[in-house]
């Protein structure tokens, strides 16, 4: 399969991917954004400015209970939730691509103990054990944080990216890259990694925004990294200080917006890469 370069592929897939990239670019400049908000003094710091403030010019998202700047909080909690996400997502994604293809492609008794090991990380009752993690570790970094959710979500790598690579290693070329002699290792990166590289760029995003949610949800209950602002930790203030009912809406509907349209973003890249690679749905979406 060869890949399509980006301004030829699904109209959704662009869209997605570039909600994603703008929100990365947002996150990456996030000092820049701050200072530029704080004007020569630190926006996030307690008492920067009156509290309870409403949108106006010099506060697009007004200020919190603390008197900090709420559009510097939401760009320093998205830097903070996307490190979580990807750090997760990429380990996750990693160890699922190794047991993936080593148990898709090598088959027997390989594959059945990689599989009966998979499954046995599939049943277990992730949230208990999180929140049973998060509760005893304190002072948790996001490095922590990111390693305790990549326990936990690298198996649903794993059991798909092995469907995947059973239903390849019956192609045609894989039996002709066999007959000219190539090994394990190269039929792996030189034939089945290419044809699935869209496949596992869907998987990485799929894995990092699942991440993402789940500190949210560690936040929510009032779990999570110590020392960093996320975007979970101002869904926790909003609904632990009770500012819809203050009329400070921005506190919870400015995080709950950010996280919306990164999981809108994904989607759209999800359905874009089906319509852009699968041919039955390229020729649907044409018709």
């Amino acid at each position: 399969m060869r890949l399509a370069p980006l301004w030829r592929t699904s109209a959704k897939l662009q869209v997605g991917f570039g909600i994603l990239a703008f929100f990365f670019l947002v996150a990456f400049v996030h000092p820049l954004i701050v200072d530029l908000i704080g004007r020569g003094k630190n926006p996030l710091e307690i008492g920067a400015y009156p509290a309870w403030l409403m949108p106006s010019g010099a506060h697009p998202l007004g200020t919190d209970r603390y008197g900090r700047d709420l559009l510097a909080m939401t760009v320093t909690g998205l830097w903070s939730s996307l490190q979580v996400g990807v750090m997760a997502g990429l380990f996750a994604t990693f160890i699922g691509v190794v047991v993936g293809f080593t148990a898709g492609f090598k088959g027997g008794k390989v594959d059945s103990f990689l599989a009966t090991t998979t499954d046995m990380f599939l049943v277990v009752p992730s949230l208990p054990l999180l929140i049973t993690l998060s509760a005893y570790a304190r002072n948790v970094s996001l490095w922590q944080v990111a390693l305790m959710l990549t326990i936990f979500s690298w198996p649903f790598a794993a059991r798909t990216i092995r469907a995947q690579v059973l239903s390849l290693r019956s192609r045609p070329y894989i039996d002709l890259a066999r007959a000219n002699k190539m090994t394990d290792m190269e039929i792996i990166f030189q034939e089945l990694v290419p044809n699935m590289l869209p496949y596992l760029g869907v998987g990485l995003a799929n894995a990092s925004l699942g991440a993402i949610f789940a500190l949210v949800g560690l936040e929510v209950i009032g779990l999570g990294p110590s020392g960093a602002i996320d975007l979970g930790l101002m869904i926790n203030w909003a609904v632990t200080w009770g500012s819809m009912s203050l009329g400070a809406w921005p506190l919870f509907v400015a995080p709950v917006t950010v996280l919306s349209l990164l999981f809108l973003a994904v989607n759209l890249m999800n359905v874009g890469l089906e319509e852009t690679y699968n041919p039955r749905l390229r020729r649907v979406a044409g018709a």
